[in-house]
């Protein structure tokens, strides 16, 4: 069972919120750009406990695309209703809430003037949260789906089939079944969502059908990857799926005695940056930070995370020349020689 001080301390907080939200208006909720379970999960499970306890059905909105054929299915599957964010209007919303991002982080859409009143995340706090009403961030959580879980379990609402799936689905994708990143309130929420869950659509989740350019992604991938010690370097170059460089990432983690990735691929008019590692006394927010201070932004938690540089030319020399750089600053950080690095692979 959960500590009743974690269960005392999300009911504290989620009866003050919902005191508070009573009498508001129009409710949003935004999730940061392209997301991914965890911050849909945490979306669904917010947007059904407001409904639960005041009757306002809150809309769930998010910047880029949901492009990754697991997510794609769950929100066919699960049937999470989300917008746009561009384009929306977003004077009409009296209360604005973000899960799993936090205002001005650079992963989220949401303009630097509009005021947030909440924030829940599991990655660390950041000074922008100062201006925020209600602050709820747990670092040490696997899955800001376990915190929405606990807020759930805390009013004792109900669940249904289909946000149980939801919520098991992100704790298990965030948390790697429990071999990445997790605490006992993670493993606690993930072994009383599971047997709510429902088998056949984790299946379709876990197993979805993708398009050809998914496998020459992975060709690119192994193909311009180079290895310099214990790290591996890759870039995608021109993609039309931003998820794809993560998912790359977590594959080639796998290689033989690499403990660190950092991958990228140019997505629009700028660079999305992926970095994963298996040494636990690295923290990877920082690491990104310090590898791309005055050019982009970017954030995460101790052993996994992103980036992201905004107006970045596509031409392949331009290309070259960030990855070089990202690559010496990367290493410089840390403590390995720099040096040519080896292909993963010889043609």
């Amino acid at each position: 069972m959960f500590e009743q001080s974690t269960l005392q301390r999300s009911r504290e907080f989620s009866n003050q919120f919902i005191e508070w939200l009573r009498g508001k208006g129009t409710v949003l909720i935004v999730t940061h750009d392209h997301p991914d379970p965890d911050s849909l999960a945490a979306a669904m499970a917010l947007k059904h406990l407001i409904l639960v306890k005041t009757g306002k059905t809150a809309t769930i909105a998010y910047g880029g695309v949901v492009g990754r054929g697991e997510n794609k299915v769950m929100v066919e599957k699960l049937e999470i209703e989300l917008v746009a964010l561009e384009g929306l209007d977003l004077h009409q919303y009296q209360v604005v809430c973000m899960v799993d991002t936090q205002p001005l982080q650079g992963n989220n859409s949401l303009p630097a003037d509009c005021k947030v009143d909440l924030v829940i995340d599991h990655h660390p706090p950041q000074e922008s949260c100062r201006e925020c009403r209600w602050v709820d961030v747990r670092e040490d959580y696997g899955a800001s789906a376990t915190i929405l879980f606990e807020y759930l379990l805390a009013q004792e609402i109900s669940l249904c089939t289909k946000l149980a799936t939801i919520l098991f689905y992100a704790i298990k994708s965030e948390t790697q079944d429990l071999g990445r990143e997790w605490i006992p309130a993670d493993r606690l929420a993930y072994l009383h969502l599971l047997p709510l869950s429902n088998n056949r659509i984790l299946f379709d989740i876990i197993h979805p059908e993708v398009p050809r350019e998914y496998f020459a992604a992975f060709s690119l991938a192994i193909r311009n990857a180079r290895i310099f010690r214990d790290v591996l370097v890759f870039n995608l170059f021109e993609i039309d799926n931003p998820d794809i460089v993560a998912e790359m990432a977590d594959f080639l983690l796998r290689v033989d005695q690499v403990k660190i990735v950092l991958g990228m691929g140019h997505y629009q008019d700028g660079e999305i940056l992926s970095f994963r590692t298996l040494l636990p006394d690295i923290r990877a927010g920082l690491v990104m930070q310090e590898v791309v201070a005055g050019l982009g932004t970017a954030g995460g938690h101790g052993m996994i995370a992103g980036g992201q540089i905004c107006s970045v030319a596509k031409d392949l020399t331009a290309q070259n020349d960030l990855e070089e750089t990202l690559i010496e600053r990367l290493l410089h950080c840390l403590n390995r020689p720099v040096s040519p690095g080896q292909p993963l692979v010889v043609a």
